[in-house]
């Protein structure tokens, strides 16, 4: 990261020099911490001057009046102040962490006159700031006069609260949120020419540093489980596929794990089916599911979750070499079913869906997630705002809706039926791997759910929201690291001891 931020939360602080960010609502006539930012009490007559209100994220940079400790104040703006959720707080500390870059010192005061914010508030804040401070500048090799140089030092933050032992507590996982979702950003950033499927499976082995068991398995294993249809994928790439398995056991020993799958398309060419040349490039993308599990895992065990849990990530790279899958080609997938491959560009499917049917035979999970960039489908019908949903069962479907709501990481569910289950019949084999133009997200969840048996089930498709999705508060690059909050939240609301 171009900025980093050393962050400690105090009581109380003395201001030496620095930035003082100072937090004002609409109808808050005092604004917190100004009795030490501004002694002789001109910010009032600042910010009626600039007319700021306090609107919710808007900002008033002032050069520190005479008398101050400080060398600039920065006014931020929570709106009316009630009722503010985690991700208000989030965004709060992501648009303080904007303004506050070029500095090397920083005191926030979050607490308002007469009211302490909550140790969870304090900690998104700060969460908020570490997130909006990512970016992936690894092989840039010098800088515009207009960027951030990189820092010698990490930014000093001080946040001053009231609420400071249940704000360190709180930061425990919230430090190990911002880490899983650096982690899900820097692997979707990479190109592809440096993370390729036994590259990507290495980034799966380090893990093993933070108590998670690692398995991966190579192509001569994968042979001998059938796995034919992920295999069909990988056999037109020199790269050979890996298959890597993390499990976090922090639940009850004999407690069945929750299990979440993701598409590890390092490079997707599109195969013999090839992808149009103008913005192929982003296709280094596609792997957005796996990274997104890996981060999660990290995610899980950096902050001891209580809970068993399983991650699988199926990495290949599709490419379009004499070895290669032809469209018309039919492959026998683990299950068992044959796969008539119509399109070699859907090819994501085909990894899935050997992956899923592996970990429900092997782990008989509570329920399985797979998260994959799936289908340019589901980004006509939703843009970049919301992720499909598509789910077998109503409870697990509530559940994840709830914890994309918190984390505003929001799902929309879609449906499945036979109608749509019809368009993936195929004249010659058990199924095909496309139904065609329409409803193509649909069919792509369709397809999946052969391979779930009656096991609960869940398919997020990422498409639209994993790259290349709007900037804002909390995300200024191109990966966004979309579902490692979502699913974080998920097992901690439902699925801890």
């Amino acid at each position: 990261m171009t900025v980093k931020f050393e962050i400690t939360f105090a009581k109380s602080a003395r201001i030496a020099g620095g930035t003082a960010v100072l937090l004002k609502t609409l109808d808050g006539k005092e604004v917190a911490g100004a009795d030490i930012a501004d002694p002789e009490g001109v910010l009032a007559k600042a910010t009626r001057i600039a007319k700021f209100t306090g609107k919710s994220l808007r900002t008033l940079d002032v050069v520190a009046p005479h008398g101050s400790p400080a060398d600039r104040i920065l006014i931020l703006g929570l709106g009316d102040g009630a009722g503010l959720s985690d991700h208000d707080w989030l965004k709060a500390g992501g648009a303080a962490a904007s303004k506050v870059k070029s500095t090397e010192k920083v005191t926030i005061f979050l607490d308002a006159p007469g009211a302490v914010v909550s140790g969870k508030a304090a900690a998104d804040f700060a969460l908020g700031m570490e997130l909006n401070a990512y970016s992936f500048d690894t092989y840039k090799t010098s800088k515009s006069d207009d960027d951030h140089k990189p820092s010698v030092k990490p930014i000093r933050v001080t946040i001053v609260t009231g609420a400071v032992i249940a704000a360190k507590k709180a930061a425990i996982a919230s430090q190990a949120i911002a880490e899983g979702v650096v982690l899900a950003r820097n692997l979707v950033n990479e190109p592809a020419n440096v993370l390729g499927p036994v590259e990507f499976a290495a980034k799966a082995r380090e893990l093993e540093k933070l108590g998670v068991e690692v398995e991966i398995l190579t192509e001569r294993e994968m042979k001998k489980l059938g796995m034919g249809a992920l295999l069909g994928v990988a056999q037109g790439s020199v790269r050979p596929p890996r298959l890597a398995i993390m499990q976090w056991k922090g639940g009850k020993p004999k407690e069945r794990p929750v299990a979440f799958i993701g598409k590890g398309v390092v490079f997707d060419s599109g195969g013999i089916s090839i992808k149009p040349a103008a913005g192929m490039e982003d296709m280094k993308g596609d792997m957005g599911g796996a990274a997104a599990v890996t981060g999660l895992m990290h995610v899980l065990a950096s902050r001891k979750a209580k809970a068993n849990v399983i991650g699988m990530i199926g990495l290949v790279e599709n490419m379009p070499d004499g070895n290669a899958q032809r469209p018309g080609d039919i492959v026998t997938s683990m299950s068992g079913q044959t796969i008539e491959v119509i399109n070699t560009d859907a090819e994501g499917r085909l990894v899935l869906c050997d992956a899923l049917w592996y970990c429900n035979d092997r782990f008989k999970p509570q329920f399985m997630i797979n998260l994959a960039t799936l289908t340019g489908a589901i980004m006509v019908a939703l843009g970049s705002h919301h992720a499909g949903l598509f789910c077998n069962d109503d409870r697990l479907a509530g559940q994840l809706t709830a914890a994309g709501l918190t984390t505003q990481e929001r799902l929309w569910r879609m449906p499945l039926g036979k109608e749509y289950d019809k368009m993936i019949d195929s004249k010659f084999a058990d199924m095909k791997n496309t139904g065609g133009r329409y409803a193509g997200s649909i069919t792509a969840a369709q397809f999946l759910k052969r391979f779930v048996k009656e096991t609960p089930w869940a398919h997020l498709d990422i498409a639209g929201t994993a790259m290349g999705s709007p900037n804002d508060e909390i995300n200024q690059s191109w990966a966004s690291g979309f579902g490692v909050r979502l699913l974080d939240e998920l097992v901690r609301a439902n699925y801890e001891a």
